[in-house]
């Protein structure tokens, strides 16, 4: 079995401002790389005795947070994956939270063109998950596993959603930058162990 933690990238000025990245690739601010270095400092005490690699989306925001994390942490580079990328947006990307409710409505059932379904991210999650885990027991062998994934708030909410069976995160419940979530990778199944909160 794997243990995986979830991080959410650090902030970047997109992020501050209450700006729709998805897939712009939008780059960390200092704020963000301090919250990359808390990340590390939190993970250390946890990591124990088994094998750890790092990992992350492909958009310079995780990649940068998950390079901080690992030079703190004095694991080898990020292996990127694109599928770990954050959800596209399509026409609401690089507007405000204020002009998407005035133009789609509510956030959870708002219909954006061009926007990637979450049916087809979390698919798109799930898999890139399970080629990561794969990747890292054949480095690795047999016996338990630490996996940390750096990638993006909506394709981490589908995650815990999926492990969850649904119950989390709470409807409005925003993930924070930088924060930890753990889920259970075994035999293809997730499991969520713990779940960070999130803020308002």
């Amino acid at each position: 079995m794997t243990a995986l933690t979830l991080i959410r990238h650090g902030e970047t000025d997109w992020n501050r401002a209450r700006r729709i990245q998805g897939s712009t690739d939008i780059p960390l601010n200092d704020t963000g790389r301090e919250q990359a270095r808390a990340a590390a400092a939190a993970l250390q005490a946890g990591l124990g005795e088994r094998p750890v690699a790092i990992v992350s989306s492909d958009l310079s925001r995780a990649y940068e947070t998950a390079a901080i994390i690992g030079a703190e942490l004095g694991l080898p580079g990020p292996r990127v994956y694109p599928g770990l990328r954050e959800r596209s947006y399509g026409e609401a990307e690089g507007i405000d939270a204020a002009e998407f409710q005035e133009r789609w409505g509510d956030w959870h059932t708002a219909e954006v063109p061009g926007a990637e379904p979450s049916s087809l991210l979390r698919r798109r999650a799930l898999s890139a998950l399970a080629h990561a885990v794969r990747d890292h027991r054949l480095a690795t062998g047999p016996g338990e596993a630490r996996l940390v994934v750096v990638t993006h708030g909506a394709l981490i909410r589908e995650v815990i959603r999926h492990a969850s069976g649904g119950e989390l995160p709470p409807v409005g419940e925003r993930l924070a930058n930088g924060s930890a979530h753990e889920v259970l990778f075994e035999r293809d199944r997730l499991r969520l162990l713990s779940y960070a909160g999130a803020v308002a």
